[in-house]
């Protein structure tokens, strides 16, 4: 095997082996270790957040501190753009290896800042490598997914974002008392240092993207050594500008636009929250009576419901369809945002975040996992990459909408605000099997809704 994954010469004739989580093992190890890094990365400014709105010389304030959340996912919005143009360029490993670098830099700067405005140029750019790293590596795990497993394949690896979320609230807890908030963004540059090495020598091409470039014979190979299916141009997504307007064109075909329309709205709730959450969760509870230490650890804590609910939801999506279970754990989400909204008691409001965090991470995934079922194989990428992309603006607005309550010192209202964004996300969820008409006679086209959600 070389240095890029791709198996030696003549190995394509070798027997091909089955197509089983074991045989695509290290495609899902090497795509949950950079997602692992985009939880921490999204992750850490709301775990220091606290310790930076205390630090008189930065001069952030709470309207300040959700703006900046914003520019987070502004960036990610351009990078997701971005992220085509350099897949046709580089391929799908070496734009997420550019990702990876691009965010670690943007923690840098943000270590190095000063005052509010380079830290938010920091965000931004952090951003950048961020927007295109979640849509590239679920392309690519649900390429490599067995079959009849893309839902579980899905939340295995949105589950590493979570272990990421709890990394980085313990890297907030151990590091800024002690060290700063300073000392938890040098931390953001470790997945340069681990993940960059890894990725270039161990995770292979994707085979759509090598035969829509042209090279068949690699494409071939990656394919045989994985154990699946040699692609077929109808699979492969087509590559440079006019290739991408023509597969953003079909999500709007008669059959897919108002389940496209769905999607895009299901997503923006989503989004909006997990980054409301992931940015202003300690803030939030800190303004309602709960202790510095006990508000962050709220957000390790919904961080850990979320693993769990990755694996809950992708063992049920499978079993149940992903429709059904987005649907009512975009619900579920909506009733424990309501219960945070009480000062309860210490123990009980434990309990109540952990489930909030299992349904409300794995219910946005789940989204993710409907998109599978809606759009043919060569449309996956730029249907995956449009929900993903439109959802940003939800990712913007969250954090930025909390920020301005938690100015005007209304930050119980963000409570309310998560609670109808899980409502107006369940509702859209649900309607996509109700606006989709299948085309059954069409080999090419997406699995059934019915049969899968």
């Amino acid at each position: 095997m070389t240095s890029s994954g791709m198996p030696g010469p003549g190995s394509p004739h070798t027997a091909r082996p089955p197509h089983t989580f074991r045989t695509v093992f290290p495609v899902l190890a090497l795509c949950w270790l950079a997602v692992f890094f985009d939880g921490m990365d999204v992750n850490i400014y709301g775990a220091v957040m606290p310790h930076m709105l205390d630090d008189a010389g930065l001069g952030l304030t709470p309207a300040t501190a959700g703006t900046i959340g914003s520019w987070t996912a502004f960036g990610m919005l351009f990078g997701a753009l971005a992220a085509g143009n350099l897949t046709d360029w580089l391929g799908r490993r070496s734009t997420l290896v550019a990702s990876v670098v691009l965010f670690s830099l943007g923690s840098a700067v943000c270590a190095l800042a000063a005052g509010p405005a380079l830290f938010g140029a920091g965000r931004f750019v952090a951003g950048l490598g961020l927007g295109g790293l979640t849509p590239l590596a679920l392309a690519m795990v649900l390429e490599f997914a067995p079959p009849g497993r893309a839902a579980l394949t899905t939340g295995l690896l949105m589950s590493s974002y979570h272990a990421g979320g709890m990394a980085a609230t313990g890297i907030g807890l151990g590091l800024a008392p002690a060290a700063g908030w300073r000392a938890v963004f040098w931390a953001g540059v470790l997945p340069a240092v681990i993940a960059v090495p890894l990725l270039l020598k161990y995770l292979p091409e994707s085979p759509g993207v090598l035969l829509a470039r042209g090279d068949r014979t690699r494409a071939d190979a990656v394919a045989d050594r994985y154990g699946l299916p040699r692609p077929t141009p109808v699979q492969a997504p087509a590559a440079g500008a006019k290739g991408r307007l023509a597969a953003v064109r079909a999500l709007f075909a008669a059959g897919s636009r108002r389940a496209t329309l769905l999607l895009w709205l299901a997503s923006f709730c989503g989004l909006v929250l997990v980054y409301g959450v992931s940015t202003w969760l300690p803030q939030m509870m800190r303004a309602s009576g709960y202790g510095l230490s006990s508000s962050v650890t709220f957000l390790m804590v919904i961080n850990g419901g979320g693993i769990v609910g990755m694996f809950v939801a992708g063992r049920a999506a499978d079993r149940f369809g992903a429709v059904r279970i987005s649907a009512l754990w975009f619900a579920l989400t909506a009733a424990g945002a309501l219960l945070l909204k009480s000062h309860l008691p210490l123990g009980v409001t434990y309990v109540v975040v952990a489930l909030t965090g299992v349904w409300l991470f794995s219910a946005q995934v789940m989204v993710y996992a409907v998109t599978d079922t809606v759009y043919r194989d060569s449309e996956r990428a730029a249907g995956l990459g449009m929900v993903t992309g439109v959802g940003r603006m939800g990712a913007a607005f969250g954090p930025w909408l909390i920020g301005i309550l938690a100015a005007t010192g209304s930050q119980a209202r963000g409570f309310t605000a998560f609670a109808l964004a899980g409502l107006i996300g369940a509702a859209a969820v649900a309607l996509v099997p109700l606006v989709r008409r299948t085309r059954r006679d069409d080999r090419s086209a997406p699995r059934d809704v019915a049969a899968t959600g």
